[in-house]
C-alpha cells in the first residue's frame, strides 16, 4: 500500500544543507523558495557548475539539486562529483531537475551517477517526495571503471518501504505481512496432485 504525504505530516529538514545549482537566476530563486518552504535553512546557491565545484571542494553538503540550461553540464558536474571531487562528496545524493525529459537525457542522467531525475513543471510535493525517497533509499553503491553512483537498476528494487512508486507496475522489494491465512497443507497437496480429466 502506498503512503502519500498528508498535509499534517511534519518533516524537519532544518539541519539539512543543500547545494542548489541553476544557471538561471529566476530558476535558482524559485528552487530556493521551494526548499525553504520545507524548512531547509542552509542553502548554498551556485549560478554555475564551476562555482559549485568550488563549493564542493571547500565543504560537504547533505544533498545537491542541479539544473543547467545544458543537460550535458548537469551530467558533467555529477560525474565530476562522483569520480574526481572530494571523497566526502562522492556519496552525496544528487537530484537533477530538468524540463527536457527525453529518454536519452534520462539515460545520461542515470549513467552519470544521479540519484534521481525530476522533470518539470516542478511541484513542491513531488520534490519533497523524492527527497524523502532518498532518505529511505537502500540501493547498493557501485564503483567501477565506467560508473560511480547508486545502483542504476531501480526497477529491480522498487520504491523504498512505505513510499509510492513512480510507475504503475512498481513493487516494493519488501514482502510485508500476509493478508490472508496460509493455506492448509492438504489444500496445497491437492493443487499439486495430478487430476484425472474426463474428456
Amino acid at each position: 500500500m502506498s503512503r502519500a504525504i498528508s498535509p499534517e505530516t511534519r518533516i524537519n529538514l532544518e539541519r539539512t544543507s543543500a547545494l542548489l545549482i541553476n544557471d538561471n537566476p529566476q530558476g535558482l530563486d524559485i528552487l530556493s523558495s521551494i526548499v525553504q518552504g520545507f524548512g531547509l535553512k542552509e542553502q548554498i546557491k551556485s549560478a554555475s557548475p564551476d562555482d559549485a565545484r568550488g563549493v564542493i571542494k571547500r565543504r560537504s553538503v547533505d544533498m545537491v539539486l542541479v539544473e543547467c540550461a545544458s543537460a550535458a553540464e548537469s551530467c558533467d558536474f555529477v560525474r565530476w562529483m562522483r569520480r574526481e571531487g572530494p571523497k566526502t562528496s562522492a556519496y552525496t545524493p544528487v537530484i537533477i531537475l530538468t524540463g527536457h525529459a527525453s529518454e536519452g537525457f534520462v539515460a545520461k542522467s542515470r549513467d552519470c551517477g544521479a540519484s534521481f531525475i525530476v522533470t518539470k513543471p516542478l511541484t513542491p510535493m513531488v520534490l519533497l517526495q523524492r527527497i524523502l525517497w532518498l532518505t529511505k533509499d537502500q540501493r547498493e553503491w557501485v564503483e567501477c571503471e565506467t560508473y560511480v553512483g547508486p545502483d542504476r537498476r531501480v526497477r529491480n528494487y522498487g520504491p523504498p518501504l512505505g513510499m509510492a512508486g513512480r510507475r504503475a507496475g512498481d513493487l516494493s522489494a519488501h514482502v510485508g505481512v500476509a493478508l490472508e491465512p496460509n493455506m492448509d497443507q492438504s489444500d496445497i497437496d491437492m493443487l499439486l496432485k495430478p487430476q484425472r480429466v474426463a474428456l
